[in-house]
């Protein structure tokens, strides 16, 4: 059992360009340095892409913080690969990755199960497409055993992130909830938005969670760094197992914004 929370966090890095339009992996791995996270969910990542110099950035960016990468790439074209990542430095198994159910751009999901002291932890990570429908078609998707239940025969603590492209409000967030804990409500004290990173009105990127699991604190952290270094901003959890006490854990620093939403498109 961990003697603390396990930290995870959610970014969708845009190709490790920011709003400044700089291309800097570099500066995503010190944004993820400074929180600390042992299990990273990354969507938007460039894989030997002309348009970012052809680094394999999953690959730089783990290097960089001494972990592990495992990507998806959820188009890929030639040598030209664009997809999800999850890095940890914690042992990893089963790992499954695939296609979504996508009109135009083609998304997809990736899963790892992860060994957290004596349990195991099953991490989803996945980037949903932008028409109000097709979410729901791929959130259905993920909900189903395949995804949620991992490779075993019985059901693993499960968290599911990633930018879903969907605000409380919509069709698909009110589907992953009837079944999944979001752990900004979770946690301690309200829910922020994470998109777009200078001026953040959405709440776009999300951390949800089976029942297994508890939430002790989640956080949108906005700073100077994370205002520029991406579009949107990262979020992050402390979690642990059911049964587990987090008295000693640390507060995780953030400063936030007020959370303004708008209507969607799912019905």
């Amino acid at each position: 059992m961990p003697d603390r929370p396990i930290k995870l966090l959610t970014y969708n890095v845009h190709s490790c360009i920011g709003s400044d339009r700089k291309l800097d992996p570099g500066r995503i791995a010190a944004v993820i340095a400074e929180t600390e996270a042992d299990i990273i969910a990354l969507q938007e990542v460039d894989v030997g892409r002309r348009r970012t110099d052809g680094i394999d950035q999953a690959h730089v960016i783990a290097s960089l913080l001494k972990m592990q990468a495992h990507f998806h790439p959820a188009l890929s074209v030639a040598e030209e690969k664009y997809g999800d990542a999850i890095i940890t430095a914690l042992p990893t198994g089963a790992v499954k990755s695939g296609p979504l159910p996508s009109i135009g751009e083609t998304r997809g999901a990736l899963s790892v199960e992860i060994t957290v002291g004596d349990r195991k932890l099953l991490v989803v990570n996945t980037h949903l497409g932008l028409r109000g429908r097709e979410r729901i078609r791929q959130m259905t998707t993920l909900l189903n055993p395949g995804w949620l239940h991992g490779t075993g025969q019985t059901s693993l603590p499960t968290v599911l992130c990633g930018d879903l492209n969907a605000i409380p409000a919509s069709a698909t967030y009110r589907l992953a909830a009837r079944s999944l804990k979001d752990a900004q409500l979770a946690g301690p004290g309200a829910p922020r938005a994470t998109f777009p990173s200078r001026y953040p009105l959405m709440r776009l990127d999300h951390i949800f969670v089976t029942g297994d699991l508890v939430v002790y604190r989640a956080a949108v952290l906005e700073t100077r760094l994370t205002r520029v270094a991406s579009d949107h901003l990262p979020l992050l959890a402390e979690i642990g197992f059911a049964g587990f006490s987090a008295a000693d854990s640390l507060p995780l620093k953030a400063a936030v914004k007020n959370d303004v939403q708008r209507p969607d498109d799912d019905i």
